[in-house]
């Protein structure tokens, strides 16, 4: 597995390589979000590591750009514990972020869910392909397909949308979905879900203003519809 760091605190940058070559990953590495968008369209990483404040261009632009071409799981750094700044950060296309300090096992353990979930997808009974009106998830490449039309997901929006579809017309809370989906707590970011929730229904729905899918029961949570 190959996993791109790109931050420019050089110290820190060699202290997450050495820890991730130690686990057996490949490592690169970069020090400004245009390396990051270069090294992410050369190498074809198979996840990102990447900090929000850096010279050259900042780690969100760099996030979007990337998503412009790929859905490699990106995990962003950041030196604010503001949610707003967090938010933004999956709103640009972020699967999940990491505030300075931390520890470096927590980010090894999150890079370790993130690639259990993008290399050990499920299959259905009837094979690899999940299907719930125009909406169809491959769910080996896990690529999702509105009316046969590809539509680029996030790892995590991909994992949120196959848990509702694998669970049609029952009722969610987001916190049920936080601790399914991210396999720990938000409880000071619930708004993370409705963000992944917008970003789903302006991929996969004909109407996002009006969704036929993937929808919201007042007060209680989110349900995909079948």
């Amino acid at each position: 597995m190959k996993i791109l760091v790109v931050d420019d605190e050089d110290l820190l940058v060699k202290g997450i390589r050495f820890n991730l070559q130690n686990d057996g990953f490949e490592v690169i590495t970069g020090s400004n979000g245009l390396e990051a968008v270069q090294a992410a369209q050369t190498q074809n990483p198979n996840l990102i590591v990447l900090d929000v404040m850096m010279p050259e261009m900042d780690g969100l632009t760099a996030c979007s750009k990337i998503r412009e071409f790929s859905n490699v799981p990106i995990i962003l750094l950041t030196a604010k514990a503001d949610d707003m700044d967090k938010l933004m950060g999956f709103d640009y296309g972020a699967d999940d972020y990491l505030t300075k300090p931390f520890n470096i096992l927590e980010l090894k353990a999150r890079i370790r869910a993130l690639l259990r979930r993008t290399t050990n997808a499920g299959q259905d009974a009837a094979g690899n392909k999940l299907t719930i009106g125009s909406i169809t998830l491959d769910l080996d490449a896990r690529n999702a397909y509105r009316s046969g039309e590809l539509a680029d997901l996030t790892a995590k929006e991909f994992d949120v949308i196959e848990f509702l579809m694998r669970n049609p017309n029952r009722v969610y809370s987001r916190e049920a979905l936080l601790d399914t989906i991210w396999a720990y707590e938000y409880r000071s970011d619930i708004r993370t879900v409705d963000v992944h929730i917008r970003r789903l229904r302006e991929k996969l729905e004909e109407n996002p203003a009006e969704p036929n899918y993937i929808m919201t029961k007042w007060g209680v949570g989110y349900y995909f519809r079948k």
